[in-house]
């Protein structure tokens, strides 16, 4: 499902134009990216958790060039889905 999926069928089910409904899916994007560059997750009772993960530094291998090389530690958004939420894509 891309995001001009999702538009239409919140148009569809709300009844809103779907310039509005595009604007505050932009929105929302835009305020989880925003809270997790500053560091904060975001949690939506239901449905899931946007928040960080730390990888810690580790040494990987280049093949080709038979060398080692360090990949530093660094953070990456993730997310982590509701338990009930779990269950429900589970029953289907």
């Amino acid at each position: 499902m891309t995001k001009a999926d999702i538009v239409n069928e919140v148009a569809k089910a709300t009844g809103f134009e779907k310039t509005q409904i595009l604007a505050v899916v932009e929105e929302f994007t835009s305020v989880v990216k925003g809270s997790l560059i500053a560091g904060e997750p975001v949690y939506l009772r239901g449905f899931g958790s946007f928040i960080i993960k730390h990888r810690a530094q580790k040494a990987a291998r280049n093949i080709t060039r038979k060398t080692t090389m360090t990949i530093p530690a660094h953070d990456i958004p993730a997310f982590k889905p509701a338990k009930s939420f779990v269950e429900a894509v589970k029953e289907k």
